[in-house]
């Protein structure tokens, strides 16, 4: 008689191909890559374009002393230059790159994430404001490692 055998694989993260949406998030100037230990994941579906109303949750990952990944359908304009700003004064160890995948295939593919790293998806769709967000929201990731695009 054949015994069914259940098969489990194992696997220690995820990969997605998306860069760093800024050379100035490079953290390994020898690899040009950032590479962030022990990471925050926000984990945002829309653009975002004004920091304004993150900075409570930006504070609190600043008083952590952990580094910060954002993903975000995209980070432009004042917002990005805020972070690089940040970052380069050296106040927040942060890096943000696009989402990965279009319309619902990326919807489905930041709910992985989110599962992955034990945060939430943040969505103005499920009632969820930006300046809402706590630490708690957050994802966390033993180690991110982004590479230019």
């Amino acid at each position: 008689a054949k015994t069914a055998e259940t098969e489990l694989e194992v696997v220690e993260g995820m990969q997605f191909d998306r860069g760093y949406l800024s050379p100035y998030f490079i953290t390994n100037q020898d690899k040009m890559r950032v590479e962030l230990e022990e990471p925050y994941v926000l984990i945002h579906e829309k653009k975002l374009s004004n920091l304004q109303a993150l900075l409570p949750v930006l504070e609190a990952v600043v008083q952590s002393s952990k580094p910060l990944l954002i993903i975000a359908e995209d980070v432009e304009g004042e917002a990005l230059a805020t972070l690089v700003v940040n970052k380069l004064r050296g106040g927040l160890k942060v890096a943000a790159v696009k989402a990965p995948g279009f319309g619902d295939r990326r919807k489905a593919m930041l709910e992985d994430i989110a599962i992955l790293t034990g945060g939430q998806v943040i969505s103005e769709d499920l009632g969820i404001k930006l300046e809402n967000i706590t630490l708690a929201m957050l994802g966390r990731a033993r180690r991110v490692t982004v590479e230019k695009e």
